[in-house]
């Protein structure tokens, strides 16, 4: 089903080496502050939480997988802002509340930072310009400039954040390597939606007439499952796209595969990475209507073989970006059109 037949022919949007790495300096200069701010704050918390919708919401995921990881006493949890709000955990001035929203307007987002003012907490807000709803009354502001590659602006603030708190903390083996990384990630986005070009036209191609596809990865890499399967084909191609947890896959989901159904399975170089692999080696048993993308593919130039795993998440959604552009194009629907969001009320 074509969405816009009448329109002007969707194209996809070629790769802009400039923008994209213009438009994260702005987030690589705050990383150090928050790196600093990190340090600061090290000693002076027992708790994180991090509060966000969406994509900003899972790249918290992957933040919260190295912090396990990394077996840090502090606790750390991740919310929903309505949930948050529902919940009201404890909150006392030994508690850090991190919020996050490219467009600073996520009205959940905006309430929940609205209630954190009148609590004895301290907070934490990352998003794009300081005119925005969410950036009023933070104590602690951390601003990326705007772009279009908010979730890894986001990423690369909270990342440096995590990577000084920890290495006060409890000492971070990695931390040099980490923030040496962090530098050259936006020409790692380039570099890997360049090698990726013309397999996700291929692949956009062959998939173009599915409407339903799935999505599976394990531990940090859920990240992309779900910002590439709901943010991008379910939010912008309005596809029944469906993210799956590896580890859950056996559980009931597997029951839905059959040789006609189209699964892509991400796998990265995390310690979870076996739980993809044996997802993989399952539904390449039972169907040839597998796509596997691999961070293992993707040179990631500039970051440190040490802390690979750390940035998979990120270079394959760079990857993933093509097949979206070049699908959008197969199927002539712009990825800019929206039925409710920022259309109607809800």
């Amino acid at each position: 089903m074509t969405i816009s037949d009448a329109g002007p022919a969707v194209v996809a949007s070629p790769i802009n080496r400039e923008l994209i790495i213009n438009s994260l300096q702005g987030a690589l200069q705050a990383k150090n502050a928050a790196a600093t701010l990190g340090r600061d704050l090290a000693h002076q918390i027992d708790r994180i939480y991090f509060v966000a919708c969406g994509a900003p919401n899972r790249v918290m995921l992957s933040l919260e997988y190295w912090l396990d990881h990394a077996r840090t006493d502090l606790q750390v949890k991740r919310y929903f802002p309505a949930e948050f709000l529902a919940m009201q955990p404890h909150l006392d001035e030994r508690t850090l509340v991190i919020l996050a929203s490219k467009s600073g307007t996520t009205q959940e987002t905006v309430q929940a930072a609205q209630f954190l003012r009148s609590q004895p907490c301290r907070t934490l807000v990352v998003t794009t310009t300081a005119d925005k709803p969410l950036a009023q009354g933070a104590q602690h502001l951390f601003l990326m400039g705007e772009t279009e590659q908010a979730h890894t602006g986001i990423y690369i603030v909270l990342q440096g954040l995590m990577a000084g708190l920890l290495d006060a903390r409890h000492g971070y083996p990695l931390y040099d390597q980490v923030m040496r990384s962090l530098d050259a990630l936006p020409a790692v986005l380039v570099e890997s939606a360049e090698v990726s070009d013309a397999r996700g036209r291929a692949d956009a191609h062959t998939y173009r007439d599915d409407h339903t596809l799935y999505h599976l990865a394990s531990g940090p890499v859920f990240t992309t499952a779900y910002v590439f399967g709901v943010c991008m084909l379910m939010e912008m191609q309005w596809l029944h796209s469906v993210p799956f947890e590896a580890a859950e896959w056996f559980h009931g989901p597997f029951e839905i595969l059959d040789a006609q159904t189209p699964v892509m399975v991400l796998l990265g170089e995390d310690p979870s990475r076996p739980l993809a692999e044996r997802a993989l080696t399952f539904c390449r048993k039972y169907t040839n209507r597998v796509m596997k993308y691999d961070s293992r593919d993707l040179p990631m130039t500039g970051v440190d073989p040490e802390v690979r795993a750390l940035f998979a998440p990120y270079a394959l959604q760079a990857a993933l970006n093509r097949f979206a552009e070049h699908l959008a194009a197969e199927r002539n629907h712009s990825l800019d059109t929206r039925r409710y969001m920022w259309v109607t009320d809800y």
